[in-house]
């Protein structure tokens, strides 16, 4: 088995969103979440200061809650690395400074 990916639930809830006004079927997404193949491992409300911090820093860029969760996220496992079609991830930043790892196709 694969490892699995890691996401928060704002993160599923606009992608379910957006497949939904694409007219996409999200049910292979919730079945993956089903499966164990995607895991929600966010706390918002313990990270809450974090995501505050995000909002406060990318406020002229109106950054959403899934996208300030996945900052925080790559911030706690530095290891990994963001899937994303966002370009806003371009100029996001962990720890301050750091870019975050892209798994993009303009990465």
């Amino acid at each position: 088995m694969q490892d699995p990916v890691f996401t928060c639930e704002a993160v599923l809830a606009e992608a379910v969103f957006l497949m939904r006004r694409d007219g996409l079927n999200p049910e292979w997404l919730m079945e993956s979440v089903h499966r164990g193949a995607v895991r929600c491992e966010f706390d918002l409300a313990a990270e809450m200061e974090a995501i505050r911090a995000s909002f406060r820093r990318y406020n002229d860029q109106a950054i959403s809650i899934a996208d300030a969760s996945l900052v925080r996220m790559s911030e706690l496992h530095p290891e990994s690395a963001i899937f994303t079609l966002d370009r806003d991830f371009l100029v996001y930043r962990r720890n301050g400074r750091q870019r975050i790892p892209l798994i993009a196709p303009f990465a």
